[in-house]
């Protein structure tokens, strides 16, 4: 398993079920401050629920999960949200009834200090100029591109140390992928936040990220540079179908 000189995150030996059903067996893997890592693989492989477990929506069978060195277990999810764990979740999750400026704000309620609250509406606006124009509008009402970015932008108004993004490009069309991306990119290198990218267009997880891990029927299979992966011959035939 490739390992970062030092971790921010820290996965060892984990697994999770529902019920009877194992669905992640013996995972582990790490991240340092400020790199972005994907973890890709098929539709069913696991990788929600790993998500799912780091915030604490589903509990662990076995294994260590630690921020900074903390121990994540004994958290509460809303604990874990105000030691820096802030998730996109796959398909938005947005507050329909509410406008895109209410939605933003709401993510400033994970973090325990919600001074600087406009100083961060103003960051994802600069990030996202769409949102501006369209502050005022129902969420349920934006297209699906812009309930991405206000999905996102609704996460960083927690002010993360550790930016969980779960499948960012599902039902995207390609120019609005690229955008989202590119912002991605921008808050890691402008802000210095941590990324793990849960996604299943692995081409492009591996093009964002420096690192990968592959996850097969709820086991890490392969990990390593993502450059590398890109090249791996079972990654190109497996997951890009090119041969």
């Amino acid at each position: 398993m490739t390992r970062p000189a030092a971790s921010l995150l820290s996965v060892r030996g984990l697994a999770v079920a529902y019920g009877d059903s194992r669905v992640l067996w013996d995972v582990s893997f790490e991240m340092a401050p400020g790199e972005i890592v994907a973890l890709v693989g098929a539709n069913g492989a696991g990788k929600t629920t790993l998500l799912r477990a780091l915030t604490g929506l589903v509990p662990i069978r076995g294994g260590a999960m630690r921020l900074a060195g903390e121990d994540l277990a004994p958290l509460k999810s809303y604990e874990r949200a105000r030691r820096g764990i802030a998730m996109v979740p796959e398909g938005r999750r947005l507050f329909a009834g509410l406008t895109v400026r209410q939605n933003l704000k709401l993510g400033a309620t994970a973090r325990a200090d919600r001074t600087g609250e406009a100083d961060d509406l103003d960051v994802v606006f600069e990030l996202f100029p769409e949102l501006t124009r369209m502050e005022g509008r129902l969420a349920g009402l934006l297209s699906g591109g812009e309930q991405q970015m206000c999905a996102i932008g609704r996460a960083l108004m927690a002010r993360p140390r550790l930016l969980l993004i779960d499948e960012m490009s599902l039902g995207l069309a390609p120019v609005i992928v690229e955008r989202i991306a590119e912002a991605v990119r921008l808050i890691n290198r402008a802000r210095g936040i941590t990324v793990l990218l849960v996604e299943q267009d692995v081409g492009l997880a591996l093009e964002i990220a420096s690192r990968g891990y592959v996850l097969d029927t709820g086991r890490v299979t392969i990990d390593g540079p993502a450059d590398d992966l890109l090249r791996r011959e079972d990654i190109r035939a497996a997951y890009l179908g090119l041969n």
